[in-house]
């Protein structure tokens, strides 16, 4: 006679991708997938939760087959990868992001720009001296700072020459921190967003349209901005590569993400029901 399986301990996976879900050649390995789709079979949700912007998600979703729903831009858009569509949008108040870069540069004299634009298709700006980190991925140099703010963005990216990235985000956070936030979100990726918002305010909202709750919820990331997804949910797993502050307020530490940490941890998940 068969006996039901106990349920599992958290029916929403939600999953980083760059540094976590994703290894470095931007590829997510088979154990990974396999892990993935064993624990969605057994009842769970799998939900990707990300700094990037839609157009630089949805390459990776496809390639996966995902269809189910993404939190994209830092927590800005929640996106249904099954019909391509933008669900909610958060736009960052383009007049008060001047004025917090106009006083981080009266602190720390000139930044490098870029910016993320809204919408399904919306481009991502580079302007002078900005170095870009993500790899092989679109984007659009400008010139003119006024193309800048020319069209509704999500956030802008900032970077300095003398400072390093947690540097740089600790004096924009001490100086700008009532006007907008500001998060390191991987090397090179220090972000201006709109003041509130982050990972778990759109994990909760892609959460309540599955039904689901924080309490149903464990969270894997690798960088600060995973910080408030960890706080939200039950329970928050982080990277062997991941950064010190996130390890600091994470529940546990698995392997790292080119030595398939999330399958890990799924795994266990997987075989203590049996």
């Amino acid at each position: 006679m068969s006996t039901a399986l106990p349920p599992l301990p958290y029916k929403l996976i939600a999953t980083d991708l760059d540094g976590t879900l994703l290894r470095s050649d931007d590829t997510v390995s088979a154990r990974t997938r396999d892990a993935l789709a064993a624990i969605t079979a057994a009842g769970a949700a799998h939900i990707i939760v990300t700094g990037r912007a839609v157009p630089w998600t949805r390459h990776i979703l496809d390639d996966l087959g995902y269809d189910g729903l993404a939190v994209c831009g830092q927590g800005a858009q929640v996106y249904h990868a099954g019909e391509h569509r933008l669900l909610t949008s958060v736009t960052l108040d383009r007049q008060l992001a001047g004025l917090a870069l106009s006083k981080i540069e009266a602190e720390i004299g000139p930044l490098a720009l870029a910016a993320s634009r809204d919408g399904l298709d919306g481009a991502v700006l580079i302007g002078p001296g900005y170095q870009v980190q993500e790899g092989p991925l679109p984007y659009l140099p400008y010139t003119d700072p006024a193309d800048l703010w020319s069209a509704p963005l999500n956030k802008v990216y900032i970077q300095h020459p003398g400072l390093s990235d947690d540097a740089l985000a600790k004096v924009a956070r001490e100086t700008v921190g009532s006007l907008v936030d500001v998060v390191m979100a991987g090397a090179g990726v220090v972000e201006i967003l709109p003041l509130g918002l982050t990972k778990a305010t759109g994990l909760s909202l892609a959460a309540r349209r599955l039904g689901l709750k924080a309490s149903d919820t464990i969270a894997f990331g690798d960088m600060p901005n995973d910080i408030p997804m960890f706080g939200w949910a039950a329970h928050g797993v982080a990277m062997a590569n991941a950064h010190e502050e996130l390890k600091a307020v994470a529940h546990e530490v698995t392997a790292s993400n080119e030595d398939d940490g999330i399958a890990v941890v799924l795994e266990q998940m997987l075989a203590a029901r049996h």
